[in-house]
């Protein structure tokens, strides 16, 4: 057994968890050593384009590399939205990355109401609007939109960690990529 050191580019305790649980499924039964940092995604606060948000968690991963070298893999999470269709929907990229490879994946996306829509073409942040709407209060750090929205089936933290498992798919099978 081995020890492997993640770092998480954000201190945010949702981020860290999937992280944490991804790379335990993935990985097992080495022990999984995860870190928070907080480093700068490079772009808005609220990513509005599925571009954007995938360039938000790259910058993340990276960013997190420069301030802890000394790490195993890096993992940059930013949540987004865009308008594909003309309905607003959230959804999050994944980008990993170690010393020689990388990988990537998206969460599924659903669909927001549309006062949080309304919210949000105001400027307002996704989880600010999630705490104006629904009297919460920095539920971006607990059970996020997507808890609010299927009342607790999918938590924020689970949402998340299919896709981190997935981004691992290039470090599981180097072989192929």
């Amino acid at each position: 057994m081995v020890a492997i050191k993640v770092i998480v580019a954000s201190k945010n305790p949702v981020k860290i968890e999937c992280a944490k649980n991804g790379f335990t499924k993935v990985f097992s039964p080495n022990e999984i050593l995860v870190e928070g940092v907080s480093v700068p995604s490079g772009v808005a606060h609220q990513p509005m384009t599925d571009e954007e948000t995938l360039t938000g968690a790259k910058n993340r991963a990276e960013n997190a590399k420069e301030v802890q070298p000394e790490a195993d893999f890096w993992i940059g999470i930013e949540g987004g939205i865009a308008e594909p269709f003309g309905n607003m929907e959230a959804f999050a990229w994944i980008y990993i990355i170690s010393k020689d490879r990388k990988g990537k994946a998206r969460t599924a996306s659903f669909d927001l109401p549309p006062q949080i829509q309304e919210l949000i073409h105001q400027g307002i942040e996704l989880g600010v609007a999630d705490d104006m709407v629904f009297n919460r209060s920095n539920s971006k750090q607990k059970n996020g939109a997507v808890g609010i929205l299927t009342h607790d089936l999918i938590n924020r933290a689970e949402y998340y960690e299919p896709a981190v498992i997935l981004a691992l798919i290039p470090f599981v099978n180097p072989e192929l990529y």
